[in-house]
């Protein structure tokens, strides 16, 4: 019964947040709905079952992660929540049910009356519905990241460019793990150029339809390549990228990626990878954590690539 009054809780709210016909009074990309529900999915669970008198802090830690769990993978199987949110949320999901539980747990000792119960049982279950349309008129503040990797390629400086201003399409054996692509986020195709130059545009392709249009905005050959980037929302297959990760869309958008290349003295190349990216949510400092490193994942990702690439053609 715990188990079963918490996860209600959480498919309601999500139910309710992302429903269309309620945009503008509750948003799933809410600190209402990320933070606050599993908070509150937490605290009915235990609530619930320390109606009697108190539980084992094992049973109640059960109950807090279980109810956490199976209402995530409820969300993924009705198809609510695309994968890559649910592994992105998982850890600060499970991580509030647990507080909130904890908070049930001392209140528990305290309610003396049905009065004072029914109370804290409504304020809890209204919480994140009359918080999220309030939330909802203060605006969403843009967080422009910086991300930069490097790698040293034992390669002539011209194979290194060569392999940089367009990327000949990945072959099978050339991919990799990585556990950006382990979580849903696609894998590189290639990358085309239309001509040399500032003003020449590159189409960097992804697995699953996601394409990147490129326009090169400096050109210094063997020595940095600079260009910005655009990614059509409307084009990307809903079943690529969760709507709410959507490259392009109101939360997330990459906007420039850079290369500059650094002879070294024993003949190597020191390649450098570095993008901008914007992210717009109430709790970018719980988002980027996670944006930065998928960014750097990907970067570390295609720098291997090339770096294999060039010494093998050395």
């Amino acid at each position: 019964m715990p188990l079963l009054v918490g996860v209600l809780h959480g498919l309601l709210a999500r139910l309710a947040f992302g429903a269309p016909s309620l945009q503008g009074v509750f948003a799933v990309m809410t600190v209402s709905f990320i933070f606050v529900v599993p908070l509150t999915l937490g605290f009915l669970t235990v609530w619930v079952a320390e109606f009697d008198g108190p539980v084992h802090w094992r049973r109640r830690l059960l109950l807090e992660i279980g109810s956490a769990l199976i209402a995530l993978a409820a969300a993924l199987a009705l198809a609510w929540e695309g994968m890559i949110c649910v592994l992105l949320w998982l850890p600060m999901y499970v991580v509030l049910a647990v507080m909130g539980g904890g908070v049930a747990a001392l209140l528990a000792r305290w309610r003396t009356s049905a009065t004072a119960r029914n109370a804290t049982l409504s304020g809890v279950v209204l919480a994140p519905y009359l918080l999220a349309p309030l939330e909802l008129r203060i605006p969403r503040p843009d967080d422009v990241r910086v991300v930069e990797n490097s790698i040293v390629i034992r390669a002539p400086l011209e194979t290194v460019w060569a392999n940089i201003e367009r990327v000949p399409a990945f072959r099978e054996e050339e991919h990799h793990f990585a556990l950006s692509h382990l979580i849903g986020f696609p894998r590189p195709v290639e990358a085309t150029l239309s001509h040399e130059g500032v003003g020449g545009v590159r189409h960097a392709t992804f697995e699953g339809g996601v394409l990147f249009i490129e326009t090169i905005t400096h050109w210094e050959k063997h020595k940095r390549l600079t260009f910005s980037i655009h990614a059509d929302a409307t084009t990307i297959p809903p079943a690529t990228l969760d709507e709410h990760v959507t490259v392009g869309g109101p939360y997330f958008d990459v906007l420039e990626g850079e290369y500059e290349l650094h002879p070294q003295p024993d003949g190597s190349v020191r390649l450098e990878l570095r993008s901008r990216h914007r992210v717009s949510t109430h709790f970018n400092a719980y988002a980027t954590l996670w944006t930065d490193w998928i960014m750097s994942d990907v970067q570390s990702y295609i720098l291997e690539i090339v770096r294999r690439r060039c010494e093998a053609a050395s």
